[in-house]
């Protein structure tokens, strides 16, 4: 059933995606649905908690944060960036809901998917944090910088999303796509770490 309401909420929204549809699609009957999901919101939300919880656990599966894993800190974010455009682009319905549909139709959806977002920033700001810490970075780049940077990454990570997928002619793979944001993001992350900092002219 959920298989069912992810593709239909993806193709159709959440406003237009019929209960009737989607019990035909799954093979059961609607009284089914119903008994299992009584409405139509929280048919939507079980699709939202269950595509937050399969790509959150990709990600921290992959890079090895909860193993207790020890790996270099631009290997970790590779991992979890090819972990990220591997699942988005394998479940591109179950991204479409959670990038598209959840985060525009309000409250409560619109606070799952904030907890997505949190989740992946924490994991962010654990490599980050952790890679500042290897460098002996001072403390004040941690406080400071590492949130910001995590968010920023995060929020560049599901624009890609949305790219990659959309392109649907002429796709980059999980790993192009990944190697395109660490080319972007690596570089100034390691001058940053090494007390490379930019600083404008004027």
């Amino acid at each position: 059933m959920l298989d069912a309401a992810v593709e239909s909420f993806a193709r159709h929204g959440y406003r237009a995606a019929s209960m009737d549809d989607i019990a035909e699609a799954a093979g059961v009957s609607k009284p089914l649905v119903y008994q299992y999901l009584h409405s139509k919101e929280e048919l939507f939300t079980a699709c939202v908690r269950r595509e937050s919880a399969t790509l959150i656990s990709a990600i921290r599966e992959a890079t090895g944060l909860e193993a207790g894993q020890v790996m270099p800190a631009d290997r970790q974010l590779w991992n979890g960036l090819c972990a990220f455009f591997a699942h988005t682009a394998a479940h591109p319905h179950g991204w479409a809901v959670l990038h598209q549909q959840a985060r525009t139709q309000g409250e409560p959806f619109a606070t799952q998917v904030a907890v997505l977002r949190a989740e992946m920033v924490e994991v962010v700001t654990r490599l980050i944090g952790s890679a500042a810490q290897d460098a002996g970075c001072d403390g004040a780049l941690a406080a400071r910088e590492v949130s910001g940077l995590a968010h920023a990454l995060v929020g560049s990570a599901e624009s890609m999303a949305e790219w990659a997928n959309s392109r649907q002619s002429d796709p980059p793979s999980p790993k192009e796509t990944a190697a395109t944001l660490m080319s972007l993001c690596w570089p100034g992350l390691e001058n940053l770490l090494n007390g490379v900092r930019w600083k404008p002219t004027r």
